[in-house]
């Protein structure tokens, strides 16, 4: 993280800066989409992001990559249960974190304090923890209610704990709910270009209702993986999928003119980038089972540059607004002259 992003949001303790450094590294590692509509934040308001982002993937990865192997399948006991008792340690140091304003692991410290500079409401934290440790035991999900079910706490909260950063032009309840649903297309997103990946892992995220209206099983999909061969109850099924979050982000797209002029830049070219995916993943031929489907470089690149004058023009905009006059104080002898 730059001096300047720390330097603007006033973060001066060298044990926070350093944490915040390192959230900012995962960032950049793991979230190129993310990493890269954050930087058309405001400088002040990226170490907040990047805070919230590192938490998050330091806790996916350890239900995902702690060990040498996949994450764990349904008869992996010894596995799971090493991973249970590190995010119940993780869990542990967010509880003191938050209490105290300040953790002992680098991505708890960062988040402790940016929860309590945005007043951040704490059960985002532990609803997210939550979902994390449900994906040690549970495979797949019925249907699309359950599926949502754990996405509350995967995705949506994320949107939530997000809100207070980026800042609204409405009162913060009435964004909310397209926040969260905000969060929950990314994930659904995520969801259908990393299918080959999570069945490795032992997960199967789809709702098993879709996959059996076009035909489609655990087995079908182990097979298709396995072979390198595509089928077209796949490819359909794929498609729904496709479809059910297209219309995720059609609900969500009402809430980006709620947000704060200057952050509105940084969501929409995410809103776009993730979009994005959904159009590779289609023009892949939903091969999902194979291969990750890339957004092409020059898209990204088209996709930062209107956002950059999307913020460049909202920075200037705020910078011309007149200054709001100071509330007129009614005369103590002559109030009804004030009010008339």
């Amino acid at each position: 993280m730059t001096a300047r992003e720390l330097d603007a949001a006033g973060i001066t303790d060298p044990f926070l800066r350093t944490a915040y450094t390192d959230c900012r590294a995962l960032n950049a590692r793991h979230g190129r989409t993310y990493f890269l509509a954050t930087r058309l934040l405001p400088a002040d308001r990226r170490p907040a992001v990047h805070a919230l982002y590192g938490f998050a993937r330091w806790a996916d990865d350890i239900v995902d990559a702690l060990g040498d192997g996949p994450g764990p399948g349904p008869r992996d006991d010894g596995e799971t249960a090493r991973r249970a008792a590190a995010l119940d340690r993780l869990g542990d140091d967010l509880a003191q974190g938050l209490a105290s304003g300040r953790g002992t692991a680098p991505v708890v410290a960062a988040l402790a304090d940016t929860s309590s500079r945005y007043a951040i409401d704490h059960r985002h934290f532990t609803d997210f923890l939550a979902s994390m440790r449900s994906d040690l035991t549970v495979t797949e999900y019925a249907d699309q209610g359950a599926l949502r079910g754990y996405m509350h706490g995967s995705a949506a909260v994320i949107g939530l704990q997000m809100l207070p950063v980026l800042g609204t032009v409405v009162p913060r309840a009435e964004a909310a709910p397209y926040a969260a649903e905000l969060g929950v297309a990314f994930q659904m997103t995520n969801f259908l270009r990393d299918v080959g990946e999570d069945l490795d892992r032992g997960r199967v995220y789809l709702p098993q209702d879709l996959l059996a209206a076009h035909g489609v099983d655990r087995e079908l999909l182990r097979r298709c993986r396995d072979s390198g061969r595509t089928d077209r109850r796949v490819t359909s099924a794929l498609r729904a999928f496709e479809a059910l979050t297209r219309a995720a982000y059609r609900r969500a797209a009402p809430g980006l003119p709620m947000l704060d002029p200057v952050a509105r830049p940084c969501i929409r070219t995410a809103f776009v980038l993730y979009g994005a995916i959904l159009d590779a993943v289609a023009a892949d031929g939903f091969a999902v089972l194979h291969r990750r489907a890339v957004v092409p470089r020059r898209r990204r690149a088209l996709v930062a540059a209107d956002g950059l004058l999307r913020v460049t023009a909202a920075r200037l905009a705020a910078r011309r607004a007149p200054t709001p006059a100071p509330p007129r104080v009614p005369h103590p002898c002559r109030p009804w002259k004030e009010a008339a």
